[in-house]
Formats: structure tokens, C-alpha cells, sequence
């Protein structure tokens, strides 16, 4: 974590002359991009304390910050994942008409929107079955 924090100072560091070049190489006429890199420096710092924080309050060295260390040292339980589950192509359709929603009509979001609310049930309570239903 140690790395990762300074990363993210160096990088605060590196958004702030960039931004105040940026604006005089386009003479401040477009200030988009010049407001997201000055941007960029308070959240690049916010990241770096949140993460200095956070690595203070855990014990030991993480196994991101040993300079010898490999990339297995770092596995670890990922969680468990549905191994043939439909319920997310049913979501990403349902999603996918919603925006269509959006240039057809709301009736037709409102439709997508429902197809969407049954997808999403049916994909959180896929292995509630038997004693354990609900």
C-alpha cells in the first residue's frame, strides 16, 4: 500500500502543472479540460490519504509493498460466482431497452424497467431453492 500511496502523491503532483500548461497552451479558452486536470490533483491526493490511512490501521506489510515478492502471494477468496447463470444476459437486455426506452418512449422504458426488476430478483435469489426459499 506503501507504493500505492506514492503513486498518488506523485501523481497530484504531476495534474498541477499539467493543468496550468494546458491552459496556456489552448489560452484558456476551453476550460473543461482545464477544471479535470486541476481536478485531478485534490482527488489524486484524497486517494493517497485515504489509502495511508487505511494501511495504518492494518498489521504487517501487505504483499504488494515486498520489492521480492510475487504475484501469488497476493491471491486470495474472490467470492463465490454462479457457474451457468442467464439472469445476467437478462439484465444487460433489459438494460440495453431501457436506453432504447429513452428514444422510443417512456412506456417503453417503463416496460424494460419491469423486465429489468424480474431479471434482477431472479438473479439474486438463483439458489434459493427447497428449505431455503424464500
Amino acid at each position: 500500500m506503501r507504493t500505492a500511496v506514492k503513486l498518488f502523491t506523485i501523481l497530484g503532483f504531476f495534474f498541477l502543472p499539467v493543468g496550468i500548461i494546458y491552459g496556456f497552451v489552448t489560452s484558456w479558452s476551453e476550460p473543461v479540460g482545464v477544471v479535470a486536470l486541476l481536478l485531478l490533483v485534490p482527488e489524486m491526493w484524497m486517494s493517497a490519504f485515504y489509502i495511508n490511512a487505511t494501511a495504518k490501521r492494518l498489521p504487517g506489510v501487505g504483499p504488494e509493498d515486498n520489492p521480492r515478492g510475487e504475484i501469488a502471494d497476493a491471491e486470495g477468496d474472490y467470492g463465490f460466482f454462479a457457474p451457468r447463470s442467464w439472469w445476467p444476459i437478462l439484465l444487460a437486455g433489459a438494460a440495453a431497452l431501457m436506453f432504447m426506452g429513452f428514444a422510443v418512449g417512456w412506456w417503453f422504458f417503463i416496460l424494460a424497467t419491469g423486465l429489468g426488476i424480474i431479471g434482477l430478483i431472479g438473479w439474486v435469489f438463483e439458489f434459493f431453492h427447497g428449505e431455503h426459499a424464500v
